[in-house]
Parts: structure tokens; C-alpha cells; sequence
């Protein structure tokens, strides 16, 4: 009888004591949950509440953080400019008619464009002037709507540099184009300050802009 009691007190210890355990652990559960590392949710771009992230089931998974946007590629340097101006008037100041002066540029492959005057393109493409040509009448267009009543004492050609070919290409297909117009509308060529423009100012003018070129590539 005092055997079976015995074991029966024995028992009741355990029960008592598996109780407690248990009690205890249910008791620091909720406080090692919290003291678990929280995730911090990113904002998103557009102020919206992001949804949540897989991370926060596991802390032990790193939340990636919101990427920035690429920057974007840094605006290019103001690049130095030249401009090599030529100008075709007639011979002994005499005006050009408005109309045949239209159709000798256009025969050599100049074309009305923007700012009302004419261009000498790269190709077909508009975005690539190589040089231009306008009137020496203000504002420098031309307008074609009544140009077969109209006197024009000269026009000026003038290239940028650099442009969308070479340079000095650039310039000897200028030179061309206003020698062809000189010979065709029987006039004079002149250089930006209104001298006559011999072979030595057009072969100083060519050695300038190849310097120009030579300095540009100077680091």
C-alpha cells in the first residue's frame, strides 16, 4: 500500500512539473518573437505602401532595397566652333535675279531648309548640315513665294566646324559649291571681311581649320 502511494506522489510530480514547463514556455514565446529583428519595409517610387515582402516571414532573409533609377549619362562639354564664312556676289555688284539664283543652288545639290535658306545635307538625313548658304539681304531667307521678283545682291556660305564629316572636307565641298556658283551666275568671291578671296586666303583658311582640328585633339 505505502509502494503504490509512493508511486502514485511520483507521479503527480511529474504532472505537476510538466505543468510548469509548459506554462513557462508558452509564457516567453510571444517575448523572443518580439525580440526578433523586425524587417523594414522600402518606400516604394511612388509613395504607395509596399506589399509585403517574402523577408518578412524569415528576418534571416535580406530585404533588397528599392533601386535607384540609372543615373543618366552626363550632358557633353560645350564643344568648341568654328565658322568659315565665304560670300558670292555679282560681278561689279550686280544683283543676282531671285530665280536663277534659286535654281543654280538647287542645280548643285543645295536644298530650302530650315531658317528659310539653303543647305548642302550629309545624304538625305536634314540633321546633318555640312554648310549652308543665305542671302546677304535681312533676315538672310529667302522667299520663295515671290522670288522671281526679287534683286539679290549676294548670299553668304558658311560652314560649322566641327560638323558631321570632316572638316577639311567640309570645307573643299564648300569651296566647290561656290565656285560652281560663281561661274554659273558670273560671280565674285569674297571672304568674311569682303576682300577678294585668292588661292593664299583660301589655302590660309584650310591650313586654319586644320589646326583647329589638331587642337581639338590635343589633351
Amino acid at each position: 500500500m505505502d509502494g503504490l502511494r509512493w508511486l502514485l506522489l511520483f507521479f503527480g510530480l511529474l504532472v505537476i512539473a510538466g505543468v510548469y514547463v509548459y506554462s513557462r514556455r508558452e509564457k516567453t514565446t510571444p517575448k523572443d518573437e518580439a525580440e526578433k529583428p523586425r524587417v523594414r519595409r522600402e518606400p516604394s517610387l511612388d509613395g504607395s505602401e509596399p506589399e509585403p515582402d517574402v523577408a518578412e516571414i524569415d528576418a534571416s532573409v535580406e530585404v533588397p532595397t528599392v533601386s535607384e533609377e540609372e543615373p543618366s549619362e552626363p550632358p557633353a562639354d560645350d564643344v568648341p566652333r568654328k565658322i568659315v564664312t565665304l560670300r558670292l556676289i555679282g560681278h561689279e555688284k550686280k544683283a543676282f535675279k531671285g530665280d536663277e539664283l534659286i535654281l543654280s543652288m538647287r542645280g548643285i545639290g543645295l536644298r530650302h531648309g530650315k531658317f528659310g535658306i539653303f543647305h548642302r545635307y550629309d545624304g538625305n538625313d536634314e540633321s546633318r548640315t555640312i554648310f549652308s548658304a543665305a542671302s546677304l539681304v535681312e533676315p538672310g531667307s529667302f522667299d520663295l513665294a515671290n522670288i522671281k521678283d526679287q534683286q539679290i545682291p549676294g548670299i553668304s556660305l558658311f560652314l560649322v566646324i566641327p560638323g558631321p564629316i570632316d572638316s577639311v572636307e567640309a570645307f573643299d565641298l564648300m569651296m566647290q559649291a561656290a565656285r560652281a556658283l560663281a561661274q554659273t551666275l558670273d560671280g565674285e568671291l569674297l571672304d568674311e571681311s569682303g576682300s577678294t578671296l585668292s588661292i593664299q586666303r583660301e589655302r590660309y583658311l584650310r591650313e586654319e581649320i586644320i589646326q583647329f582640328q589638331h587642337s581639338k585633339l590635343v589633351v
